[in-house]
């Protein structure tokens, strides 16, 4: 991705040191970034209004990229799901407000796949967002992050405000978050498999019955995409980032356990939730109007991802 765009810029990337904004943070660097600036929560509370002017004021940008967000799989939002709506929608809105106030060139906010109705037409089309409620389990998440693009729509409209909002799909791949609690559905169950293989288990608990599809995109695209709607996409018309690929989550399961080289069996645990029932995304919108097109080959993808999780995870003895 050769641009010229990002060399005299200074850009804030919230979340700048997670699994997303590390890749981004990356990416700028080798694009010439003017000034990176990645706000640490020691030194900014990105959910109080007096902590985002002394960001703005301090660090000046001109562009932020808002990743920072409470997240977490199934388990996590249910058991937190005030907490998952509260804090994604105080720093959302009020980082999104003072982007403004602080006459800002542009504000990226990045959404989450869960804002959709929990039944969509496949492909999920930015058309069927407003169709009906989400999925219960991470409603509280997915309706605060859609509330920046309810935001982003009326600022644009009133102030002329330039930002824009990205719906991704779950992301994966090196260097993602590999916890019990808050891994979301390739962690954990890497995880499982690869315990289970080492410690000799012949059968790995799943929760669901493994109906359920999934769409992944591969975080070096992710980051990609982002850039590319940094640089060349000025609407408020919310849009898609996928691989436009879905595969089940059994599929899933039994693709990853070939890999790792495990030879037990799969328990569904049908008692426990499923989600949404299926998710694919109609990616036209990206690759019309800024040219993103995901280029990771899932297969090779999920053999990187366990291949570094293996290498950071060696066997004790």
């Amino acid at each position: 991705m050769k641009t010229n765009f990002w060399k005299d810029k200074r850009v804030c990337v919230t979340g700048g040191a997670g699994f997303l904004g590390s890749a981004i943070a990356s990416k700028l660097r080798g694009l010439g970034c003017g000034e990176l600036i990645i706000p640490r929560s020691r030194d900014f509370d990105l959910r109080i209004n007096e902590s985002i002017k002394k960001l703005y004021v301090e660090t000046r940008p001109q562009i932020v990229i808002h990743l920072a967000a409470v997240v977490g799989g199934i388990g996590a939002n249910r058991a937190r799901p005030a907490e998952f709506f509260y804090d994604n929608l105080m720093m959302g809105t009020q980082l999104m407000h003072e982007a403004w106030a602080h006459g800002l060139e542009k504000f990226v906010a990045i959404g989450t796949v869960c804002a959709y109705p929990k039944i969509t037409p496949i492909p999920f089309s930015e058309d069927n967002l407003w169709d009906g409620y989400p999925e219960e389990t991470n409603a509280p998440y997915g309706l605060a992050k859609k509330m920046l693009l309810v935001q982003s729509e009326a600022y644009r409209q009133q102030y002329e405000f330039n930002s824009i909002f990205l719906l991704p799909v779950n992301l994966y791949g090196p260097g993602d978050s590999f916890d019990s609690v808050n891994s979301h559905v390739i962690p954990s169950m890497i995880m499982k498999v690869l315990n289970a293989k080492r410690s000799g288990q012949k059968e790995v608990i799943v929760w669901g019955d493994g109906s359920p599809t999934r769409e992944f995109l591969y975080i070096d695209d992710a980051a990609d995409g982002i850039l590319l709607a940094a640089e060349k996409y000025n609407s408020s018309h919310p849009v898609n980032l996928g691989s436009g690929q879905e595969i089940s989550i059994l599929d899933l399961a039994t693709t990853i356990a070939s890999m790792i080289g495990y030879t037990g069996k799969f328990v569904w645990d049908s008692s426990k939730p499923n989600g949404q029932p299926r998710r694919k995304l109609d990616v036209s919108r990206a690759q019309s109007n800024f040219g993103f097109k995901a280029r990771m080959d899932f297969e090779e993808g999920l053999k990187r991802t366990i291949d570094w999780y293996v290498q950071s995870n060696p066997k004790s003895n």
